[in-house]
């Protein structure tokens, strides 16, 4: 079991080593790359091999990456990407940036790569099940030469429920290496997160770990909404989860406070699970 921190956290900044190195000083072993370009540049091969060196230096791994949603964190006039519009040529565009970042995994290995299929609440055109199919097969075919699986994440969509990726990955992907992302918080925001954990268990190969109080998309740190997380962490247990559990936090207070309360946190999800 390893615990990693995204970093979702500094998503309004570019990132640096410092960045690293903070997350590192709070005794976590690894990282998901949030992969938007005012964040982090994958289109430039130098920026790849200077994050590289970063977490040679720090001491952490990239346990994944997530797949372009915006260009632009917290822009007007940011273009959003969807694996699930009927746009043809939006969801090619949003199938050239998930294969552009890929250039990282050329430098850098990781583990999986997590991709939305569709947008939170999105409707009709925005959320295509054919389309969102057709993505998660282009996507999966240019992941493979790379060592790397591709986890469908559970968010907040008709599309992205544990029930729905479950229906879609045996409807269309038996026999692949494709998976789901459990995403507590959004789990908790679409109903009963054990349930969630229960349905996806065959399939769940990583995860995002946050906290909601059932209102609103928070990305608090576990313990600090409502998720009933013994209920949780014992249905972890009971499907005999052993992967990452990687926390996906939002910058609610100064980065430090906030990996000191995940610290804490984690401390408390391996008394659960140790129990």
């Amino acid at each position: 079991m390893r615990f990693g921190i995204s970093t979702h956290l500094y998503h309004d900044q570019r990132l640096s080593r410092e960045h690293l190195a903070q997350i590192a000083g709070y005794g976590f072993e690894t990282i998901e790359l949030f992969a938007t370009r005012s964040h982090f540049d994958y289109h430039d091969p130098a920026a790849i091999v200077q994050l590289a060196a970063w977490l040679k230096e720090t001491g952490l791994t990239l346990h994944s990456i997530h797949a372009p949603i915006t260009d632009a964190y917290g822009r007007d006039d940011a273009t959003t990407y969807s694996t699930a519009t009927a746009d043809a040529a939006r969801r090619q565009l949003a199938v050239r940036e998930t294969e552009a970042a890929f250039a990282i995994l050329r430098t850098i290995p990781a583990n999986v790569v997590v991709v939305h299929l569709g947008t939170p609440g999105g409707k009709g055109g925005d959320n295509s099940r054919g389309a969102a199919s057709k993505s998660l097969e282009e996507i999966c075919r240019l992941a493979e030469p790379l060592g790397v699986r591709v986890a469908a994440e559970v968010i907040p969509n008709d599309l992205s429920s544990s029930a729905s990726l479950v229906a879609m990955l045996e409807r269309d992907f038996e026999g692949t290496s494709v998976g789901i992302c459990l995403d507590f918080g959004h789990a908790h925001l679409m109903g009963d997160v054990p349930d969630a954990i229960e349905t996806a268990a065959e399939h769940l190969i990583t995860t995002h770990v946050h906290d909601n109080r059932r209102r609103s998309d928070d990305h608090l740190v576990p313990y600090q909404g409502t998720i009933d997380w013994a209920a949780a962490l014992l249905m972890m247990q009971k499907i005999g989860y052993d992967g990452t559990y990687l926390l996906e936090l939002a910058g609610t207070a100064d980065p430090a406070a906030v990996l000191e309360e995940a610290r804490r946190a984690r401390q408390r999800i391996e008394r659960a699970l140790a129990g």
